[in-house]
């Protein structure tokens, strides 16, 4: 049989379901359209509206196939596999023949991805740092050992080398608990934690039905991870006197390092992060309870309120102690000061 994907790249093609067919629109042309396109890039395609039948689109990665079902689905052009130099610019903080140590800003993917095969920091970088990547794994590219949410800003460590990417992966692996490795955040979060300083321990894994969200699980679940969250109230904003407030900052370290750790672990709580669509959808209506200047502001703002703050690590060669900080983006000084206010 040949390979449907060679067939198929770039043009049309249509599928239609015999007394086989069964399940789910993506998990069904997946299997139809073999190894080459993953069931996540072929839910992608049908929400770009890439999907349609007798004319009309099918955006619904989740609707039932039916016997006699006819698909007509346009494949694109395959995408690069190695990422290229962009000249995106960067805020750098520090840089080396190891390492080069970057404020992300909001906005910015870390890594090629699903729907994000270009305008990441790794093309930035290759860009960037050009014949200085001595290469990871034998591919001249950098070496990302931690990231940050595409709307999280702050400082962010990428390896240069082998050696480097090796040596810091094992403080990121460690997580402080025996090397000097020290991660801090600042988070603007809806209500005041009940306590002042406290500490989640919530193992994570993925969410059920969505494998881009993470939630809270069972401790002897299959796919539960440990994951450590120490939180610290740093302010709090309209406090009433039964002191309740409507939003606070607060610091937190993480003990582990998991995907959306810190905005799962404070929903789970009970104060997701401010502008958090993902976490905190629920809490978007508490913004009129701000006078109206103030409701103006936190309405505008729309990523999830987290910096990245300080990163303190090991410098794989020297075995220097690397400390940085970086204050807050504009966008969470605006929402501060109108929280103030």
């Amino acid at each position: 049989m040949s390979d449907p994907f060679k067939q198929a790249v770039g043009i049309r093609k249509v599928l239609t379901a015999d007394e086989t067919a069964e399940g789910r629109l993506d998990a069904w042309l997946t299997a139809q359209l073999g190894e080459e396109f993953s069931r996540s890039r072929i839910k992608v395609l049908i929400k770009d509206g890439q999907v349609s039948m007798r004319g009309q689109l099918i955006t619904d990665p989740q609707r039932k196939v039916r016997v006699g079902d006819s698909f007509e689905i346009t494949l694109p052009e395959p995408e690069d596999p190695t990422p290229r130099g962009e000249d995106i610019p960067l805020d750098i903080l520090y840089e080396d023949d190891d390492l080069i140590v970057i404020s992300k800003p909001a906005g910015l993917v870390v890594h090629p991805g699903s729907g994000n095969w270009t305008g990441t920091l790794v093309n930035a970088l290759i860009h960037h740092c050009g014949a200085t990547l001595s290469g990871i794994g034998g591919v001249r590219r950098p070496g990302i050992v931690h990231r940050l949410d595409k709307d999280t800003t702050g400082v962010m460590v990428v390896a240069k080398n082998d050696v480097a990417h090796r040596h810091l992966s094992l403080q990121f692996a460690d997580h402080g608990r025996t090397m000097p490795l020290e991660r801090a955040y600042q988070a603007i979060v809806w209500g005041r934690p009940r306590s002042l300083t406290g500490t989640v321990d919530a193992p994570l894994g993925r969410a059920t039905g969505d494998r881009t969200r993470r939630a809270v699980k069972r401790r002897d679940s299959q796919d539960a991870d440990e994951a450590i969250t120490h939180y610290e109230v740093i302010e709090r904003f309209h406090e009433t006197p039964d002191a309740t407030a409507l939003a606070s900052l607060v610091e937190c370290r993480l003990e582990t390092g998991r995907t959306h750790q810190i905005r799962v672990h404070m929903a789970h709580i009970g104060h997701p992060l401010l502008g958090d669509t993902v976490y905190g959808a629920g809490f978007r209506t508490k913004a009129n309870l701000f006078p109206e200047e103030i409701r103006e502001v936190v309405n505008r703002f729309d990523r999830q309120a987290l910096h990245a703050f300080m990163l303190q690590f090991e410098h794989p060669r020297s075995g220097e102690l690397m400390h940085f900080e970086v204050p807050l983006p504009d966008d969470m000084v605006e929402l501060v000061e109108a929280l103030r206010s």
